[in-house]
């Protein structure tokens, strides 16, 4: 996408556009899809509703997302190269697909998911914050 065309996030239909993007990204990634592939198996289209759900609810304020997304994720095989690789990717979707103040805070946001599920899990293992 032409960067001097994009639009800022500003319905569901962005969000979509941005978890399906990402997510794709993350499925072909050497780091990233090796620990979510054997988990969400052939489930990707429920992940991805859920994921939408989450990131509109974050950023749109729709409330469609209601759970705690912290156990599940807590579960996963990962060290701090993988949060940086997420929110490498993540980061480069939303500047590839958008532009403007919602954006930025689903860099906001996102970095601060990432630091927080960092922190308790280096607490829940002894080890210092990362």
């Amino acid at each position: 996408m032409d960067l001097d065309q994009r639009d800022d996030i500003g319905n569901e239909e962005d969000a979509a556009n941005l978890v399906h993007t990402f997510y794709a990204k993350v499925r072909a990634d050497e780091l990233l899809g090796p620990i979510f592939e054997p988990i969400i198996k052939d489930n990707w289209d429920p992940h991805s509703k859920r994921m939408v759900d989450f990131w509109s609810t974050i950023l749109l304020y729709t409330r469609k997302y209601n759970d705690d997304p912290m156990p599940k994720h807590m579960q996963l095989p990962v060290e701090k190269q993988h949060f940086d690789r997420w929110l490498f990717l993540f980061n480069e979707t939303l500047d590839d697909l958008f532009a403007g103040e919602i954006a930025e805070n689903a860099k906001l946001r996102a970095a601060s998911i990432a630091k927080i599920m960092m922190v308790i899990r280096s607490r829940k293992n002894g080890l210092r914050v990362l």
